[in-house]
Protein backbone atom coordinates (compact mmCIF):
# COMPACT_ATOMS: atom_id res chain seq x y z
CA UNK A 1 0.00 0.00 0.00
CA UNK A 2 2.50 2.77 0.79
CA UNK A 3 4.39 1.69 -2.51
CA UNK A 4 0.85 2.30 -4.36
CA UNK A 5 0.36 5.52 -2.55
CA UNK A 6 3.84 6.58 -3.09
CA UNK A 7 3.78 6.01 -6.99
CA UNK A 8 0.41 7.59 -7.28
CA UNK A 9 1.98 11.14 -5.39
CA UNK A 10 4.95 11.24 -7.19
CA UNK A 11 3.45 10.67 -10.56
CA UNK A 12 0.06 12.12 -10.20
CA UNK A 13 0.89 15.01 -7.93
CA UNK A 14 4.63 16.19 -7.50
CA UNK A 15 4.59 17.11 -11.28
CA UNK A 16 1.86 19.34 -10.92
CA UNK A 17 2.70 21.21 -7.32
CA UNK A 18 4.61 24.00 -8.57
CA UNK A 19 1.71 24.92 -10.87
CA UNK A 20 -1.03 24.55 -8.46
CA UNK A 21 1.13 26.60 -5.96
CA UNK A 22 0.98 29.48 -8.04
CA UNK A 23 -2.86 29.08 -9.12
CA UNK A 24 -3.55 28.90 -5.42
CA UNK A 25 -5.50 25.92 -5.02
CA UNK A 26 -5.14 21.89 -6.41
CA UNK A 27 -7.87 20.71 -9.22
CA UNK A 28 -11.08 19.62 -7.38
CA UNK A 29 -11.04 16.82 -9.66
CA UNK A 30 -7.94 15.35 -7.35
CA UNK A 31 -10.38 14.51 -4.73
CA UNK A 32 -12.53 12.53 -7.31
CA UNK A 33 -9.41 10.80 -8.20
CA UNK A 34 -8.42 10.15 -5.22
CA UNK A 35 -11.90 8.78 -4.22
CA UNK A 36 -11.72 6.54 -7.04
CA UNK A 37 -8.38 4.85 -6.27
CA UNK A 38 -9.62 4.23 -2.84
CA UNK A 39 -7.59 6.45 -0.70
CA UNK A 40 -10.29 8.61 0.61
CA UNK A 41 -12.12 5.76 3.07
CA UNK A 42 -9.23 3.50 3.89
CA UNK A 43 -10.61 3.54 7.16
CA UNK A 44 -14.21 3.58 6.72
CA UNK A 45 -16.38 -0.04 6.02
CA UNK A 46 -17.10 -1.37 2.82
CA UNK A 47 -20.84 -1.21 3.07
CA UNK A 48 -20.42 2.59 3.19
CA UNK A 49 -17.49 2.81 0.18
CA UNK A 50 -14.57 2.54 1.98
CA UNK A 51 -11.75 0.14 2.34
CA UNK A 52 -12.42 -1.94 5.33
CA UNK A 53 -8.64 -0.50 6.60
CA UNK A 54 -8.01 0.96 10.09
CA UNK A 55 -6.09 3.68 11.41
CA UNK A 56 -3.05 2.59 10.38
CA UNK A 57 -3.91 2.55 6.38
CA UNK A 58 -4.59 5.62 7.16
CA UNK A 59 -1.69 6.47 8.40
CA UNK A 60 0.56 5.41 5.65
CA UNK A 61 -1.80 7.58 3.72
CA UNK A 62 -0.50 10.98 5.51
CA UNK A 63 2.98 10.04 5.54
CA UNK A 64 3.35 9.19 1.95
CA UNK A 65 1.62 12.52 1.40
CA UNK A 66 4.19 14.34 2.48
CA UNK A 67 6.83 12.32 1.78
CA UNK A 68 6.65 11.56 -1.73
CA UNK A 69 6.07 15.16 -3.02
CA UNK A 70 2.93 16.55 -2.15
CA UNK A 71 3.48 20.27 -1.34
CA UNK A 72 1.87 21.16 2.53
CA UNK A 73 -0.72 23.05 0.43
CA UNK A 74 -1.84 19.65 -1.55
CA UNK A 75 -1.52 17.48 1.78
CA UNK A 76 -3.37 20.15 3.76
CA UNK A 77 -6.52 20.16 1.84
CA UNK A 78 -6.56 15.98 1.35
CA UNK A 79 -5.90 15.60 4.80
CA UNK A 80 -8.93 18.15 6.25
CA UNK A 81 -11.10 15.98 4.27
CA UNK A 82 -10.09 12.67 5.44
CA UNK A 83 -8.14 13.00 8.60
CA UNK A 84 -10.78 15.94 10.32
CA UNK A 85 -13.63 16.73 8.75
CA UNK A 86 -15.35 13.21 7.33
CA UNK A 87 -14.30 11.43 10.76
CA UNK A 88 -17.24 13.32 13.24
CA UNK A 89 -19.41 12.15 10.30
CA UNK A 90 -18.66 8.58 10.81
CA UNK A 91 -18.32 8.51 14.34
CA UNK A 92 -21.29 10.35 15.40
CA UNK A 93 -23.63 10.30 12.59
CA UNK A 94 -26.46 8.37 11.79
CA UNK A 95 -27.03 5.87 8.96
CA UNK A 96 -29.39 8.45 6.98
CA UNK A 97 -26.35 10.74 7.63
CA UNK A 98 -23.61 8.47 6.61
CA UNK A 99 -25.68 7.49 3.23
CA UNK A 100 -26.07 11.74 2.22
CA UNK A 101 -22.80 12.82 3.50
CA UNK A 102 -19.99 10.12 4.03
CA UNK A 103 -20.76 8.34 1.15
CA UNK A 104 -20.42 11.30 -1.97
CA UNK A 105 -17.04 12.60 0.36
CA UNK A 106 -15.53 9.01 0.22
CA UNK A 107 -15.60 8.94 -3.41
CA UNK A 108 -14.48 12.86 -3.47
CA UNK A 109 -17.74 13.75 -4.89
CA UNK A 110 -18.51 16.30 -1.93
CA UNK A 111 -15.13 18.36 -0.72
CA UNK A 112 -15.89 18.54 3.12
CA UNK A 113 -14.37 20.92 5.91
CA UNK A 114 -14.20 21.34 10.14
CA UNK A 115 -15.44 24.45 11.28
CA UNK A 116 -14.20 25.41 14.60
CA UNK A 117 -11.56 28.43 14.36
CA UNK A 118 -12.94 31.80 14.72
CA UNK A 119 -11.54 35.71 14.70
CA UNK A 120 -11.84 35.20 18.59
CA UNK A 121 -12.01 31.78 19.11
CA UNK A 122 -8.99 29.42 18.15
CA UNK A 123 -7.02 27.26 20.61
CA UNK A 124 -9.88 28.52 23.48
CA UNK A 125 -12.62 26.05 21.46
CA UNK A 126 -15.27 26.91 24.58
CA UNK A 127 -15.22 30.46 23.51
CA UNK A 128 -16.93 30.03 19.70
CA UNK A 129 -19.24 32.82 19.43
CA UNK A 130 -21.42 31.30 16.41
CA UNK A 131 -24.59 30.92 17.76
CA UNK A 132 -27.18 28.34 15.99
CA UNK A 133 -31.25 30.00 17.27
CA UNK A 134 -33.47 26.46 18.02
CA UNK A 135 -36.37 27.22 16.09
CA UNK A 136 -39.26 24.76 14.47
CA UNK A 137 -37.72 22.14 12.84
CA UNK A 138 -34.18 23.25 13.34
CA UNK A 139 -31.83 26.14 13.82
CA UNK A 140 -31.01 29.78 12.84
CA UNK A 141 -27.52 30.00 13.04
CA UNK A 142 -25.62 33.25 12.46
CA UNK A 143 -21.54 34.08 12.96
CA UNK A 144 -18.07 33.22 11.12
CA UNK A 145 -15.63 30.89 10.86
CA UNK A 146 -11.98 31.67 10.06
CA UNK A 147 -8.97 29.42 8.72
CA UNK A 148 -10.95 26.86 7.12
CA UNK A 149 -8.99 24.31 5.31
CA UNK A 150 -11.18 24.00 2.55
CA UNK A 151 -13.51 26.22 2.89
CA UNK A 152 -13.49 27.96 -0.27
CA UNK A 153 -14.63 25.28 -1.79
CA UNK A 154 -16.50 22.62 0.76
CA UNK A 155 -19.76 21.18 -0.18
CA UNK A 156 -20.57 20.10 3.41
CA UNK A 157 -18.99 22.24 6.75
CA UNK A 158 -18.89 20.60 10.07
CA UNK A 159 -19.50 23.11 12.17
CA UNK A 160 -18.93 23.91 16.13
CA UNK A 161 -22.17 26.43 17.14
CA UNK A 162 -23.47 27.38 20.04
CA UNK A 163 -26.48 25.82 21.37
CA UNK A 164 -27.16 27.69 24.39
CA UNK A 165 -26.56 31.25 25.20
CA UNK A 166 -23.58 30.70 27.49
CA UNK A 167 -21.71 28.32 25.22
CA UNK A 168 -18.90 26.82 26.71
CA UNK A 169 -18.27 23.23 27.32
CA UNK A 170 -21.57 22.14 27.95
CA UNK A 171 -23.68 24.47 25.21
CA UNK A 172 -21.75 23.63 22.04
CA UNK A 173 -23.24 21.41 18.96
CA UNK A 174 -22.28 20.14 15.93
CA UNK A 175 -23.91 20.93 13.01
CA UNK A 176 -23.52 20.13 9.17
CA UNK A 177 -23.86 22.72 6.81
CA UNK A 178 -24.41 22.77 3.21
CA UNK A 179 -22.67 25.07 0.61
CA UNK A 180 -26.13 25.89 -1.23
CA UNK A 181 -27.93 27.00 2.12
CA UNK A 182 -28.73 30.77 1.35
CA UNK A 183 -26.80 33.02 4.30
CA UNK A 184 -23.75 30.89 3.88
CA UNK A 185 -20.95 32.67 2.41
CA UNK A 186 -17.22 32.42 1.79
CA UNK A 187 -16.55 35.56 2.43
CA UNK A 188 -12.89 36.05 1.57
CA UNK A 189 -9.97 33.27 0.29
CA UNK A 190 -6.99 33.97 2.51
CA UNK A 191 -3.51 34.28 1.48
CA UNK A 192 -1.40 32.47 3.58
CA UNK A 193 2.76 32.08 4.12
CA UNK A 194 2.76 28.83 3.11
CA UNK A 195 0.30 26.01 1.95
CA UNK A 196 -0.44 27.94 -0.77
CA UNK A 197 -2.29 25.33 -3.00
CA UNK A 198 -4.56 24.40 -0.25
CA UNK A 199 -7.83 27.30 -0.43
CA UNK A 200 -8.50 28.66 3.00
CA UNK A 201 -11.55 30.48 3.76
CA UNK A 202 -13.39 33.15 6.27
CA UNK A 203 -16.94 32.08 5.95
CA UNK A 204 -19.65 34.07 6.85
CA UNK A 205 -23.29 32.48 8.05
CA UNK A 206 -26.07 35.17 8.15
CA UNK A 207 -29.72 33.94 9.44
CA UNK A 208 -28.78 30.14 7.41
CA UNK A 209 -31.51 27.50 8.19
CA UNK A 210 -30.20 24.67 9.21
CA UNK A 211 -32.67 21.41 9.59
CA UNK A 212 -32.80 19.13 12.55
CA UNK A 213 -31.73 16.59 10.24
CA UNK A 214 -28.41 18.05 10.46
CA UNK A 215 -27.44 18.22 13.74
CA UNK A 216 -24.45 15.77 14.09
CA UNK A 217 -24.67 14.05 17.51
CA UNK A 218 -26.63 15.19 20.21
CA UNK A 219 -27.34 18.83 21.30
CA UNK A 220 -25.04 20.39 23.64
CA UNK A 221 -22.17 17.39 23.66
CA UNK A 222 -20.33 19.09 20.51
CA UNK A 223 -17.52 19.81 22.74
CA UNK A 224 -16.75 16.11 23.64
CA UNK A 225 -16.75 15.57 19.30
CA UNK A 226 -14.18 18.36 18.88
CA UNK A 227 -11.98 16.39 21.70
CA UNK A 228 -12.71 13.48 20.57
CA UNK A 229 -10.66 13.78 17.11
CA UNK A 230 -8.24 16.17 18.34
CA UNK A 231 -5.73 13.16 19.57
CA UNK A 232 -6.38 11.86 15.40
CA UNK A 233 -5.39 15.55 14.24
CA UNK A 234 -2.28 15.91 16.05
CA UNK A 235 -1.06 12.52 15.28
CA UNK A 236 -1.65 13.12 11.51
CA UNK A 237 0.78 16.35 11.79
CA UNK A 238 3.18 14.15 13.30
CA UNK A 239 2.68 11.95 10.65
CA UNK A 240 3.12 13.80 7.89
CA UNK A 241 6.06 15.82 9.34
CA UNK A 242 7.80 12.37 9.39
CA UNK A 243 7.19 12.05 5.85
CA UNK A 244 8.47 15.85 4.79
CA UNK A 245 11.56 15.64 6.97
CA UNK A 246 13.06 12.45 5.19
CA UNK A 247 12.08 13.75 1.81
CA UNK A 248 13.94 17.23 2.65
CA UNK A 249 16.97 14.76 4.40
CA UNK A 250 16.72 12.64 1.19
CA UNK A 251 16.85 15.72 -1.57
CA UNK A 252 19.36 17.69 0.17
CA UNK A 253 21.98 14.49 0.91
CA UNK A 254 21.61 14.12 -2.42
CA UNK A 255 22.40 17.73 -3.47
CA UNK A 256 25.55 17.74 -0.89
CA UNK A 257 26.69 14.69 -2.91
CA UNK A 258 26.34 16.48 -6.04
CA UNK A 259 27.56 19.90 -5.40
CA UNK A 260 31.22 20.69 -5.03
CA UNK A 261 33.08 22.71 -3.56
CA UNK A 262 37.05 23.67 -2.57
CA UNK A 263 37.37 20.73 -5.21
CA UNK A 264 35.07 18.31 -3.36
CA UNK A 265 31.26 17.52 -2.89
CA UNK A 266 29.82 19.48 0.23
CA UNK A 267 29.05 16.66 1.84
CA UNK A 268 32.41 15.27 2.28
CA UNK A 269 33.15 18.34 5.22
CA UNK A 270 33.52 17.43 8.68
CA UNK A 271 30.61 20.42 9.41
CA UNK A 272 28.22 19.13 6.73
CA UNK A 273 28.27 15.56 8.07
CA UNK A 274 27.74 16.67 11.24
CA UNK A 275 24.71 18.51 9.80
CA UNK A 276 23.50 15.09 8.54
CA UNK A 277 24.26 13.46 11.59
CA UNK A 278 21.96 15.30 13.85
CA UNK A 279 19.43 15.55 11.37
CA UNK A 280 19.09 12.16 10.74
CA UNK A 281 18.82 11.54 14.35
CA UNK A 282 16.07 13.96 14.86
CA UNK A 283 14.17 12.53 12.26
CA UNK A 284 14.71 8.80 13.73
CA UNK A 285 13.66 10.12 17.20
CA UNK A 286 10.00 11.82 15.68
CA UNK A 287 9.82 8.60 13.55
CA UNK A 288 9.81 6.26 16.85
CA UNK A 289 7.80 8.28 19.07
CA UNK A 290 5.20 9.10 16.31
CA UNK A 291 4.96 5.71 15.05
CA UNK A 292 4.66 4.22 19.24
CA UNK A 293 1.86 7.17 19.62
CA UNK A 294 0.40 5.40 16.61
CA UNK A 295 0.89 1.87 17.66
CA UNK A 296 -1.37 3.15 21.20
CA UNK A 297 -4.09 4.81 19.67
CA UNK A 298 -4.76 1.72 16.87
CA UNK A 299 -4.87 -0.23 20.18
CA UNK A 300 -7.62 2.11 21.52
CA UNK A 301 -5.18 2.97 24.89
CA UNK A 302 -5.25 7.04 26.24
CA UNK A 303 -2.75 9.16 24.81
CA UNK A 304 -3.53 12.39 25.20
CA UNK A 305 -0.06 13.11 27.07
CA UNK A 306 1.69 11.42 24.58
CA UNK A 307 -0.04 12.52 21.00
CA UNK A 308 0.81 16.30 22.74
CA UNK A 309 4.19 15.76 23.15
CA UNK A 310 4.37 13.94 19.32
CA UNK A 311 2.79 17.39 18.19
CA UNK A 312 5.16 19.41 19.82
CA UNK A 313 8.65 17.84 18.91
CA UNK A 314 8.02 17.08 15.28
CA UNK A 315 6.03 20.31 14.33
CA UNK A 316 9.75 22.00 15.69
CA UNK A 317 11.54 19.48 14.21
CA UNK A 318 10.62 19.36 10.72
CA UNK A 319 11.10 23.40 11.01
CA UNK A 320 14.54 22.84 11.82
CA UNK A 321 15.54 20.42 9.54
CA UNK A 322 13.82 22.43 6.64
CA UNK A 323 15.98 25.53 7.43
CA UNK A 324 18.64 23.21 7.89
CA UNK A 325 18.09 22.23 4.10
CA UNK A 326 18.06 25.23 2.89
CA UNK A 327 21.06 26.55 4.43
CA UNK A 328 22.86 23.63 2.79
CA UNK A 329 21.57 24.30 -0.43
CA UNK A 330 22.85 28.03 -0.13
CA UNK A 331 21.46 30.29 -2.40
CA UNK A 332 19.50 27.01 -4.22
CA UNK A 333 17.44 26.51 -1.26
CA UNK A 334 15.64 29.91 -2.19
CA UNK A 335 14.98 28.30 -5.56
CA UNK A 336 11.29 27.39 -5.91
CA UNK A 337 12.46 24.72 -8.81
CA UNK A 338 14.33 22.60 -5.24
CA UNK A 339 11.08 22.42 -3.50
CA UNK A 340 13.00 23.36 -0.24
CA UNK A 341 12.31 27.09 0.36
CA UNK A 342 8.37 26.01 0.09
CA UNK A 343 8.74 23.49 2.89
CA UNK A 344 10.36 25.59 5.28
CA UNK A 345 7.11 27.88 4.63
CA UNK A 346 4.56 25.12 5.04
CA UNK A 347 6.31 23.65 7.42
CA UNK A 348 5.96 26.93 9.74
CA UNK A 349 2.20 26.71 10.05
CA UNK A 350 2.89 23.12 12.08
CA UNK A 351 3.73 24.68 15.63
CA UNK A 352 0.26 26.75 15.37
CA UNK A 353 -2.38 24.20 13.80
CA UNK A 354 -4.28 22.10 15.43
CA UNK A 355 -3.49 23.17 18.82
CA UNK A 356 -0.45 25.80 19.36
CA UNK A 357 2.63 24.60 20.94
CA UNK A 358 1.91 26.30 23.88
CA UNK A 359 -1.15 24.53 24.43
CA UNK A 360 0.73 21.52 23.96
CA UNK A 361 2.71 21.99 26.79
CA UNK A 362 -0.36 22.93 28.69
CA UNK A 363 -2.04 19.40 28.24
CA UNK A 364 1.58 17.50 29.05
CA UNK A 365 1.82 20.19 32.11
CA UNK A 366 -1.73 18.47 32.92
CA UNK A 367 -1.13 15.13 32.93
CA UNK A 368 1.61 15.45 35.36
CA UNK A 369 -0.41 17.25 38.13
CA UNK A 370 0.55 20.60 37.28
Amino acid sequence: MRETIRRFVSTEIAPHVDEWEEAREFPRELYERCGELGFLGLKYPTELGGQGGDYVHDAVWIEELSGSGASGGVAAGLGAHVGIATPPIFNFGTPEQHQRWLVPAIRGEKVCALGITEPGAGSDVASIKTFARKVDGGYVVNGSKTFITNGVRADLLVCAVKTTESGGHHGLSFLVLEREMPGYEVSQKLEKMGWHSSDTAELAFTDVEVPDDNLLGNENEGFYLVMANFAWERLLMALGAVGGMQRLFETTLDYAKQREAFGRPIGRFQVMRHKFAEMATKIEASRAFTYHCLREYAAGREVLREVAMAKLFTQRAILEVADECVQIHGGYGYMREYGIERALRDARLGPIGGGTDEVMKEIIAKQYGL
